[in-house]
């Protein structure tokens, strides 16, 4: 159901490309976060890294909105939220190779065949955050769902432009290189001791 309440959503720039340059102050590394949900990573990730900018894309208007308002009351100009479809804004961002991290929080809670449409993480997304991200640069994905684990791993190692950094051959990597910076639903599977899988793959 629509909220007027949540007109004023932040929202990006109209047209075919958007400079990522100009949604984000400063001149540091960019951090691209999908799904910052109530944004507990958002907040705690800006708060560590004054030197660097993190850009959010959240899809529900309410949360995007929220997390903005409290970025701003915290002064992290350094950081912004957006209320977008990230499979529908990443095609129109650029240039290619200017985002040095990106994190993907448990996507996909959609268990019915007939909402394999709206999955967020799908090749085309694949192909998206190859584009996007500098070589060198990482994406890390987490969820708490193996099978998911196993269907998102499946794709990055289909995609020649990236490779997993996994210590040791593993498949998984213990813990997030943006600890202690935690999303809200990965400190609470860790409050109650749940597995979440996570993968770490570099850009060639």
């Amino acid at each position: 159901m629509h909220n007027p309440k949540y007109d004023h959503a932040p929202r990006l720039p109209e047209g075919a490309f958007i400079d990522l340059a100009t949604l984000v102050p400063g001149a540091g590394p960019l951090l691209l976060e999908i799904g910052p949900g109530r944004g507990m990573f958002a907040l705690q990730w800006a708060e560590l890294h004054r030197d660097a900018r993190l850009l959010a894309l959240e899809i529900r208007r309410k949360l995007a909105t929220v997390l903005d308002e409290r970025l701003t009351a915290k002064g992290f100009t350094h950081a912004r939220s957006f209320a977008e479809d990230a499979g529908e804004a990443l095609p129109r961002m650029g240039p290619d190779g200017s985002v040095q991290w990106v994190v993907v929080h448990f996507p996909d809670p959609w268990w019915k065949k007939r909402h394999q449409k709206r999955l967020v993480l799908k090749d085309e997304f694949v192909s998206q955050l190859a584009r996007l991200v500098a070589p060198g640069g990482t994406v890390l994905v987490q969820t708490d769902v193996e099978s998911r684990a196993d269907e998102y791993r499946a794709r990055f190692a289909a995609a020649p432009e990236f490779e997993s950094i996994a210590p040791d051959g593993a498949l998984w990597v213990d813990e997030s290189p943006h600890a202690p910076a935690r999303s809200n639903r990965e400190a609470r599977a860790i409050e109650d001791g749940l597995p979440v899988w996570r993968m770490l793959f570099r850009r060639r």
